[in-house]
């Protein structure tokens, strides 16, 4: 008689030992679901590869190809017919009026970005608490956002318009104005305080304020949400400790927001840099407020360059990649080493 309990049928009675070949199976199987699922997330992603390549890195490598062609409009049906040179920008970088339009353009985008974060700041911070009447004014609020810039740019050149606009009716009628102010046409205007003169590129600063009213309300948006996901507990401790409103900002506020404001600030950077049609509806980039991005649509229509264009462009890419860089050093891994 056998001794010991008898193994169920179907059931062995001693399991086999997982031998060399049994873990080389196994680790077999395993290398082949990788595979599988790297296969299937390749066939996922690739409609939005495909996408990206054909609308982002085939122009982006066109242009590139023709920023080193001699190319006129007329060319372009012969654009196949490559010969590379250096002439655009020898022409482009020789030109007398570019560096004027880079500082103007790094003024015009500096200022617009400063004064819309600013502007979104300050009224996400005015319109975070509850109050009758917020949710009709936060509405308000993005009216300039959701307006089409033509029809934006019409009514600023109506108001401000020299002869007949209210805003210099009222100036000459009633703040005592001796005479109208050309917003968009004068590149200079003289203005005496407390019996100093100075002369304000007052074109520039016009566009520059309208950039930041056009665009303020992303920055509102952007930061209301990060203000709304903030805890309250931070704010009512240090509010409970004796802290000031501007310490409560400085020291509690502003440090959950700099991540945001960073994004917010390259954003809008990049944006108003390469900003076209606010700057020509408006002044056609006369009287000062020639940007780089009105140079390239010259250069395009006005000489029928296409090269010239081309290449005019590609160095505006260069300052944005450097733009991106900087942010990308200074703030992505800066947060990075801090988790």
């Amino acid at each position: 008689m056998a001794s010991g309990p008898l193994a169920p049928p179907g059931v062995n009675a001693e399991p086999a030992a997982a031998g060399p070949e049994g873990g080389r199976g196994r680790k077999g199987r395993i290398r082949s679901l990788r595979a599988r699922e790297a296969r299937a997330g390749l066939v996922l992603v690739s409609p939005t590869v495909l996408i990206v390549l054909l609308v982002v890195v085939l122009p982006f490598l066109w242009t590139i190809i023709m920023s080193f062609q001699r190319l006129r409009l007329i060319d372009l049906q012969n654009v196949f017919d490559i010969t590379l040179t250096l002439r655009n920008f020898q022409t482009v970088l020789g030109s007398a009026d570019l560096w004027e339009m880079v500082r103007t353009t790094l003024i015009y985008s500096i200022g617009g970005t400063v004064l819309s974060v600013g502007a979104g700041l300050a009224t996400a911070l005015a319109l975070r608490h509850r109050f009758p009447g917020r949710m009709i004014i936060r509405a308000f609020v993005l009216v300039p956002y959701v307006i089409p810039v033509v029809c934006a740019a019409l009514v600023w050149r109506t108001l401000l318009n020299p002869q007949f606009g209210p805003v210099n009716v009222f100036g000459v009628d009633v703040l005592g104005w001796d005479q109208p102010i050309g917003f968009l046409s004068e590149r200079f205007h003289r203005i005496e305080v407390f019996g100093a003169g100075f002369d304000v590129p007052i074109a520039l600063l016009t566009v520059i304020v309208f950039e930041a009213w056009k665009t303020f309300p992303l920055a509102f948006l952007f930061i209301l949400a990060r203000l709304q996901g903030m805890p309250r507990d931070l704010e009512e401790a240090a509010h409970v400790d004796g802290a000031t409103p501007l310490q409560r900002f400085r020291y509690v506020v502003a440090p959950q927001l700099s991540g945001v404001i960073a994004l917010l600030v390259l954003l809008r950077f990049i944006w108003t840099f390469q900003n076209f049609n606010d700057v020509y509806l408006l002044t056609r980039g006369a009287a000062g407020t020639e940007v780089v991005a009105v140079q390239v649509y010259q250069y395009l229509v006005s000489r029928n360059d296409v090269g010239g264009a081309a290449a005019l462009g590609l160095l505006m890419s260069v300052v944005l990649i450097i733009a991106f860089a900087v942010y990308y050093r200074y703030g992505v891994l800066k947060q990075e080493s801090e988790i």
